[in-house]
C-alpha cells in the first residue's frame, strides 16, 4: 500500500490541471456540456499530466505555462478515446457509459475534433513553438498507429514487430511527448530532455503491455470492461502473439477469429492464461521498465528523480 503521494511534489498542483476541464466544462449549449461532463468528468488516474509536471521540476519550474502543457496531453488522449468509442461501438469505457452511448456516431466524432481543438489551442499556450511541432507530429503518430490497428483487425499474419510499432505509435509517443514538452519549456538541457522522452517513451511501452495482459487476466469489474476486450475487437496483443507464436499450426485465438463465437473466445482466452505468454509478457514490460528508469540516470538525483522511478514501477503492478 502507498503511503506517500502517487505524484510526489506536484500531487497538489495537478488540481490546476482538472481546473482547466472544469473550464471548458462550461460551454452554454446543454448538449455539447453533457458530453464533455461524460468524458471530463474526473477519476481518471491523469497518469501523462502527472509525469508532464514531475518532469518540469528538473529545470525552470513554470507551473502555468507545464499546467498547459499537461492539459494539452490529457485533452488529446482523451479525444482520441472518443474517437476509438466510435470506432469500437463501445457503450462502456472504465464501467462508465460512452458518450457514443447516448448520442449519435457522428455526434461524438464532432466531440473528439472539439476536444482536439481545445488541446491544440492549449500546446500553444505554452508559448514554445518546439512544444507545438511536438504536438502536431504526435496526433499524425497517433493516428497513424489507429489506422494501423483498424486495417489490421483479424489479422493473424501480424507479427510483434507489428505490435510494438503500433503501441509506440498509440501509447508511448504521447507519453514521451509529454516528458519531451515539459522538458523543452522548464529550459533544460538538450541531453535532460533527451531522457526524459527516453523515459516516457519506454514508460508508455511497459504502460500499454500491461494494460494488454490485463486484458486477459484482469477482474471485469476492476476494469470495467470484459476479459478479452481486445480480441473481441479483433485485435492482436502481446500475449497472444505470444501464444501464436509457440503454436504456429492452429490455436484458439486463430480459431476466434476464423469464426468468432463467445464459446471460442472463452478457449482463447483460457489457453493465453495458460501458456505462459503473461509470464513473458511481463518480463518485457519489465524491460521496457528498466529502460525507462536507466533513462533516469542522466537527471539530477532527486526526490523528483525516484518519484519518476517510483512510478514506472507502479505500472507494472497496477490491476486496472
Amino acid at each position: 500500500m502507498r503511503t506517500t503521494p502517487l505524484y510526489g511534489a506536484v500531487q497538489d498542483d495537478l488540481s490546476r490541471v482538472e481546473a482547466v476541464f472544469d473550464e471548458i466544462k462550461k460551454v452554454d449549449f446543454g448538449p455539447l456540456s453533457e458530453m464533455l461532463g461524460m468524458v471530463l468528468g474526473g477519476g481518471g488516474k491523469l497518469m501523462r499530466p502527472g509525469l508532464a509536471l514531475l518532469c518540469g521540476r528538473f529545470g525552470t519550474y513554470d507551473l502555468d505555462r507545464l499546467v498547459s502543457l499537461a492539459a494539452s496531453v490529457e485533452l488529446l488522449h482523451t479525444a482520441t478515446l472518443v474517437h476509438d468509442d466510435v470506432i469500437d461501438r463501445a457503450d462502456t469505457r472504465r464501467g462508465r457509459p460512452t458518450v457514443n452511448s447516448a448520442f449519435e456516431n457522428s455526434t461524438t466524432v464532432m466531440l473528439g475534433d472539439f476536444l482536439f481543438a481545445h488541446a491544440a489551442n492549449r500546446a500553444v499556450e505554452t508559448g514554445s513553438l518546439r512544444v507545438v511541432q511536438l504536438f502536431s507530429e504526435t496526433l499524425m503518430i497517433m493516428a497513424r498507429g489507429e489506422i494501423r490497428q483498424d486495417l489490421a483487425a483479424y489479422d493473424s499474419r501480424q507479427t510483434i514487430r507489428d505490435y510494438l510499432a503500433r503501441i509506440g505509435g498509440k501509447t508511448a509517443s504521447l507519453f514521451a511527448t509529454a516528458c519531451e514538452g515539459a522538458g523543452e519549456i522548464s529550459k533544460q538541457p538538450e541531453e535532460q530532455v533527451s531522457a526524459l522522452r527516453e523515459y516516457g517513451y519506454n514508460f508508455g511501452m511497459a504502460f500499454q503491455v500491461v494494460d494488454d495482459i490485463l486484458d486477459f487476466t484482469g477482474d471485469e469489474e476492476e476494469m470495467g470492461k470484459p476479459v478479452g476486450s481486445d480480441l473481441m475487437q479483433g485485435t492482436l496483443t502481446l500475449p497472444s502473439f505470444l501464444l501464436m507464436e509457440r503454436s504456429p499450426n492452429g490455436n484458439p485465438v486463430e480459431a476466434y477469429f476464423k469464426a468468432p463465437s463467445p464459446e471460442k473466445l472463452q478457449a482463447a482466452v483460457k489457453t493465453v492464461r495458460e501458456s505462459g505468454a503473461v509470464e513473458e509478457s511481463s518480463q518485457m514490460a519489465k524491460d521496457f521498465c528498466g529502460r525507462a528508469i536507466d533513462a533516469l540516470s542522466a537527471l539530477p538525483d532527486t526526490a523528483d528523480r525516484e518519484t519518476l522511478a517510483e512510478l514506472a514501477r507502479y505500472v507494472l503492478d497496477r490491476h486496472s
